[in-house]
């Protein structure tokens, strides 16, 4: 089948779509304006239905497969059924895509899974500038920057499983140092009516004490069930100084404005037997962690949390709590909204042994009072800054730590 013949059949078939007269510049050097078919041509290469080559050539005596033309009575049936085309033209679309049809299914089949695939991983993320001002009784302020850029992929499998990870790498702007990309988390999450279940390195994160006891990621199997009372059960391994075994079960249930929450942590790894509060006589190289919460929402602008973890195993710094008071939020998603709070934290380094709070970026085993607040100046952009004065468990020296951090988030 030559071009010249396709240019023929397709002008027929979009004719009926154009002005009577076609007034279109020719984009192709080779079909020159004496040229029969140098109307149909110009329209066609116009409403794009026909494409030349990189040279800016038509090459209308160049044989075709039968998927170009399948590729353009495509093209031409999209038209087609705008209903802008006579009658006539639209049976001569419907005989060639009756002629073609193989072809046409097989190239839809192929568009159709480029376009899935196109929408199956997604990227977010996040560059996040942090600041660390640290001080304790008797030493000297310890200054910390950093910038950090983090992706967030998620790919679809299937209808029910998908992929996620967390990319982050960070460059230290007092003394321009980067470090290297590192792959923090990489897990798959499948999610059915009754139960989702992860698998991989995934985020750990203690519900019931919110965030008190963990915030980080482990290695392992987790299952989420229940509906009036949620359960997370999760078991692997988990890295410290020491890589430990870890299983948790973490319950949750909500009764109008109060949510409840609580859970057990049981960790077992060589380095508890040397650990500061632990007895080294009984070289204790476990953790037994029951943990406890309560959040009670008053109205949309004010909330009252609290906490509580103990870990049985260990004999000093084993327990932890936090009382917290929150007034609004800022929402990344609407510029000018802010949010504040005041809470009262006590993080025991043998319970907290991943805290969510910021302020203790540079310890975890210390009491105090912490006030802080947040504000969204822009879309997608948000400015966290805290301020913690206390005291440290160990040696009851003072102990404040100022932070900040501005993220901009895609």
């Amino acid at each position: 089948m030559k071009k010249t013949l396709v240019s023929a059949l397709t002008a027929a078939l979009v004719v009926g779509a154009a002005s009577t007269t076609f007034a279109a510049a020719n984009p192709f050097s080779d079909v020159p304006a004496g040229h029969w078919a140098y109307d149909a041509v110009a329209q066609l290469a116009q409403d794009g239905v026909i494409e030349g080559y990189g040279d800016n050539t038509f090459q209308g005596d160049k044989n075709i497969t039968r998927y170009e033309m399948a590729q353009m009575v495509a093209k031409a049936m999209a038209k087609a059924n705008t209903g802008s085309v006579s009658s006539a033209d639209k049976a001569m679309v419907d005989k060639l895509a009756a002629e073609f049809s193989d072809e046409l299914n097989n190239l839809g089949v192929r568009v159709a899974n480029l376009e899935k695939n196109a929408d199956k991983v997604k990227w977010n993320g996040e560059m996040r500038n942090l600041a660390y001002s640290d001080r304790e009784e008797g030493s000297h302020m310890k200054n910390t920057y950093k910038t950090r850029f983090r992706l967030l992929p998620t790919a679809e499998v299937n209808n029910n499983w998908h992929v996620k990870a967390k990319l982050d790498a960070n460059i230290h702007p007092n003394n321009d140092d980067t470090a290297e990309a590192e792959l923090k988390e990489v897990y798959a999450v499948g999610a059915y009516p009754n139960y989702t279940l992860k698998l991989g390195k995934m985020p750990y994160f203690s519900d019931a004490d919110e965030g008190l006891i963990f915030d980080d990621a482990f290695s392992g199997a987790q299952v989420t069930f229940g509906k009036q009372v949620t359960a997370t059960v999760s078991g692997g391994r988990y890295h410290m100084s020491d890589t430990a075994d870890v299983a948790s079960l973490d319950l949750g249930t909500k009764f109008g404005k109060l949510n409840l929450g609580a859970g057990y942590y049981y960790l077992k790894a060589d380095n508890f037997k040397t650990a500061e509060g632990y007895d080294k006589a009984k070289k204790e190289d476990k953790a037994s962690i029951l943990t406890g919460g309560a959040r009670y929402t008053f109205d949309k602008n004010v909330a009252l949390a609290g906490s509580y973890a103990e870990n049985s195993k260990a004999d000093a710094y084993n327990k932890s709590g936090n009382v917290e008071v929150d007034y609004k939020g800022a929402d990344k998603a609407n510029a000018g909204t802010w949010g504040a709070y005041l809470a009262y934290r006590h993080v025991g380094a043998n319970v907290s042994l991943a805290p969510t709070y910021d302020t203790f970026y540079d310890f975890n085993n210390a009491k105090g009072w912490e006030i802080g607040g947040t504000y969204a100046p822009f879309k997608n952009v948000m400015a966290w800054a805290s301020y913690f004065d206390g005291k440290d468990l160990a040696t009851d020296n003072n102990k404040n730590e100022l932070f900040g951090r501005l993220s901009f988030f895609f």
